[in-house]
């Protein structure tokens, strides 16, 4: 059980990093890139489409990285596997204080307008993003290090 429990967690944090990964460095800065403004429906459109479906691939993710830390314990990567696992609990506590705030007016930007400052929020939503991103990919890497080991 073990053993299924740490092959589905890879794969679901490395599909989710993944996501996250091209979105911060391929996705959103094409979108940045069109001219007249032209990604910012785009933008708005991924808010309310990912804002939907990322709180429960992260929850999940964490959920599983818990379940696997308990049925690893005390054995070879258990530590390794809990240092992931609160990796992704910090990712979920930046994502609801700092990137879900912002996401959540993006989300209606194309229904109530634009506000003057909305590069300067876009900007700051991907600083976090990146560094969310970062931590992610520990994560994952972590929890690589211990499949191999175990």
């Amino acid at each position: 059980m073990q053993d299924v429990l740490a092959v589905v967690t890879v794969v679901v944090v490395g599909v989710m990093v993944g996501v996250e990964f091209s979105v911060a460095f391929f996705v959103n800065p094409i979108l940045d890139r069109l001219p007249d403004d032209g990604g910012l429906d785009a933008r708005s459109d991924g808010a309310r489409v990912l804002g939907r479906i990322m709180p429960f691939w992260y929850i999940g993710s964490v959920v599983l990285g818990a379940l696997w830390a308990g049925s690893a314990w005390g054995g070879a990567g258990a530590a390794l596997v809990c240092a992931g696992t609160a990796l992704l609990v910090l990712s979920v506590v930046m994502s609801v204080l700092l990137l879900v705030p912002i996401n959540a007016r993006v989300a209606t930007w194309s229904h109530e307008g634009v506000p003057g400052d909305w590069k300067e929020q876009m900007g700051r939503w991907d600083r976090f993003h990146h560094v969310r991103v970062a931590v992610i990919v520990l994560a994952f890497a972590l929890f690589a290090v211990a499949v191999v080991q175990g």
